[in-house]
C-alpha cells in the first residue's frame, strides 16, 4: 500500500477483509471505521477551541477523583454515540465512566469490547496544548446474549485484536495496529478521509531522548533514579553520550514522538501515593500503547514485567509504564532486576560518615 494514496477504509479492507487474519476479525474493520468517525468529530470540536464554549471545568470529578473538563464529558459522549448503535460492540469502558457501559437494548449486540480514554492530556486544553484519544479492542469471549460485566474486560493486553490513538495537533493523526505492524493515518480535512502517511512505523532500538516528570524524582525507586542520573550525566558519565529530556504531560504526545523518532517514556511506580502501583490505567492507556509500541519494534514494561502480560484485577487498575526504544527499556528492566536481587546497593562505610560543618542534631 502506498503512503499518501491509501485511505483507512481501503487499508482495513485489504488487511482484515481480504487477507487471512489470525484474529478472525469479521466486523473489526467496521468497528474501527466507527472509532475513526468519533475521532473526526472530536477533532472538529477541538478545532473550534474556546469559540466552541467547551473549555474549562465541568464542575465534576470522574471515577478516579480527578476534575473533569467539559471536553472530557463531551468527547466521552461522542465515542459512545458513534460506537454503540451498529451491532458490533457488546460493551464499553471509559476513563470517564465508573462502570461498564452496556449497549442499550434498542441496539443489536456485537462481539467486541471497546475500552477508551476519550481525551488524554485534557489538562493541556486550556493552554491549547497537544491532546489525544486512546482506544483498545478485545473480542468478547462470553455468550453472545449474556450480560457483559467487568470480568469480560479483565484480560491481558496481549489479547487485544486492535489498538490505537488519535493525536490532535497541527494535523489530526490516527495511529493504529490490528496486529500487523503499526501504521499512521493523517486526516485530510477537505474530504474527511484518513490517509495512510506512515506505514509500518519502526522505533529505533537506540535513543538519546527520555521523557519523565522529574518533579517526582524524590518518590522514584532506585533503579529509575539510577537510569535518569546516568542520562543526566551525559558524556561525563558511564553512558558516554548526551541525552535530551522531554515532558509534555500527555501520554499520546509522548508515545507519538517515540514512534516517530525513538525515545523512552517513563511513568514509573513511585511512593507519592503509597496505595497506587502506578499512575496510568492499564486497560485503556498502558495496554493499547504497549501494543502499538511492540508492533513497532519497541518494548513496554512495568519495570518488572511485560505490560501486555499483566493480568488486570480491576476495571480502572493503574500500572507503572516504561516504554519505547528496545535497548533502553531493556536496560531499565535490568536495573530493576539488579535492585530486586540486591546487586545494586549503594556503598556505605561503617568507618566514615558524612562530613559537615554542623554538629548532628541529637534527640534525647
Amino acid at each position: 500500500m502506498l503512503d499518501g494514496r491509501t485511505t483507512l477504509s481501503k487499508f482495513l479492507i485489504d488487511t482484515l477483509d481480504r487477507e487471512p487474519c489470525p484474529a478472525q476479525a469479521a466486523g473489526l474493520s467496521a468497528l474501527l471505521i466507527d472509532v475513526a468517525a468519533a475521532i473526526k468529530a472530536i477533532s472538529a470540536v477541538l478545532t473550534r477551541g474556546a469559540l466552541g464554549g467547551q473549555h474549562g471545568s465541568a464542575q465534576s470529578v470522574n471515577t478516579h477523583g480527578e476534575e473533569q473538563k467539559k471536553l472530557d464529558v463531551v468527547t466521552n459522549e461522542i465515542f459512545v454515540q458513534q460506537c454503540e448503535w451498529d451491532g458490533l460492540l457488546a460493551a464499553m469502558v471509559s476513563e470517564e465512566m465508573e462502570e461498564v457501559y452496556a449497549i442499550p437494548k434498542v441496539y443489536p449486540r456485537g462481539e467486541y469490547l471497546l475500552a477508551f480514554d476519550p481525551l488524554d492530556g485534557s489538562s493541556n486544553i486550556d493552554i491549547n496544548g497537544v491532546v489525544g484519544s486512546i482506544f483498545s479492542v478485545l473480542r468478547n469471549t462470553g455468550e453472545p446474549q449474556a450480560q457483559v460485566g467487568e470480568s469480560a474486560f479483565l484480560r491481558p493486553g496481549r489479547e487485544q485484536v486492535a489498538a490505537g490513538y488519535a493525536i490532535y495537533g497541527p494535523s489530526t493523526m490516527l495511529v493504529l495496529s490490528v496486529g500487523t505492524g503499526t501504521h499512521g493515518f493523517t486526516l485530510e480535512r477537505d474530504v474527511g478521509n484518513f490517509v495512510l502517511t506512515h506505514s509500518n512505523i519502526r522505533i529505533p532500538e537506540e535513543t538519546e531522548e527520555f521523557a519523565i516528570n522529574v518533579s517526582n524524582e524524590r518518590f522514584w525507586e532506585p533503579p529509575v533514579r539510577r537510569y535518569v542520573q546516568e542520562c543526566k550525566d551525559g558524556r561525563t558519565g558511564c553512558r558516554q553520550r548526551d541525552f535530551n529530556m522531554r515532558w509534555i504531560a500527555s501520554m499520546v504526545a509522548e508515545v507519538h514522538r517515540i514512534l516517530m523518532r525513538g525515545g523512552v517514556f517513563m511513568y514509573p511506580r513511585d511512593s507519592k501515593t503509597s496505595a497506587m502501583e502506578g499512575r496510568l490505567r492499564l486497560l485503556y492507556e498502558a495496554n493499547p500503547m504497549s501494543f502499538l509500541v511492540e508492533q513497532a519494534g519497541g518494548h513496554a514494561i512495568t519495570g518488572r514485567e511485560r505490560i501486555l502480560d499483566v493480568q488486570p484485577r480491576r476495571l480502572h487498575e493503574r500500572v507503572p509504564v516504561i516504554l519505547g526504544s528496545k535497548q533502553e527499556v531493556e536496560r531499565i528492566g535490568r536495573y530493576h532486576g539488579e535492585y530486586d536481587r540486591g546487586e545494586d546497593k549503594p556503598f556505605t562505610s561503617p568507618l566514615f560518615g558524612t562530613r559537615s560543618l554542623f554538629l548532628p542534631d541529637f534527640t534525647a
